[in-house]
């Protein structure tokens, strides 16, 4: 009789939940999903939000400036500025025509890395592996460059540095000046 009980108890708060979920769905704003869609999704924080989605959120609320995000670079601003309606702008602390620079990654000197896993922790995107108490490495095609595990972090100095990204033929991109400015220029 106490499992009949149970089981219809169960039940029947199954179906209150399943109700509610229904009734009191909450929608998600379509402008934040497209910007977020655009943003890297690095979740290093560097545009003074907790991650990329709290920063779409603020975007699309229009409290925050579409130059933000150092890991979009210059295409991304470009990307959000074309979506959202805006003009586009230097990327924060870059003055306007600056070359933008080129992306980095985290690189471990594992002959002193004493495999504390601080910087495994603190790595947003998983990009660095290792076992505590073992050399730790980083996986370059997932490193974004976020300095988040650089110190204080790591209490050892000069394991972790950051370098910038070995040119390959995937990652290479053309760099020319654009002729329009050069027209306007003269």
């Amino acid at each position: 009789m106490d499992i009949l009980m149970m089981t219809l108890l169960a039940l029947l708060f199954g179906l209150g939940l399943g109700y509610a979920a229904i009734r009191f769905r909450v929608e998600g704003d379509p402008l934040v999903d497209k910007i977020d869609a655009v943003l890297p999704q690095t979740q290093c924080g560097q545009c003074g939000h907790p991650g990329c989605r709290p920063y779409a959120t603020a975007l699309a609320e229009g409290s925050a400036e579409i130059n933000q995000c150092p890991p979009g670079g210059e295409a991304g601003m470009r990307a959000l500025a074309e979506l959202l309606g805006r003009d586009p702008m230097p990327l924060a602390g870059m003055e306007a025509g600056a070359v933008e620079p080129l992306p980095k990654v985290a690189v471990v000197d594992e002959s002193t890395c004493i495999g504390c896993t601080k910087c495994v922790q603190a790595c947003p995107v998983d990009a660095i592996i290792g076992a505590p108490k073992q050399k730790h490495t980083v996986l370059e095609a997932y490193c974004t460059g976020c300095e988040l595990c650089l110190p204080p972090i790591c209490p050892v100095p000069d394991c972790l540095t950051l370098r910038p990204v070995r040119p390959t033929i995937s990652r290479w991109k053309w760099q020319a000046p654009d002729i329009q400015e050069q027209e306007q220029a003269a």
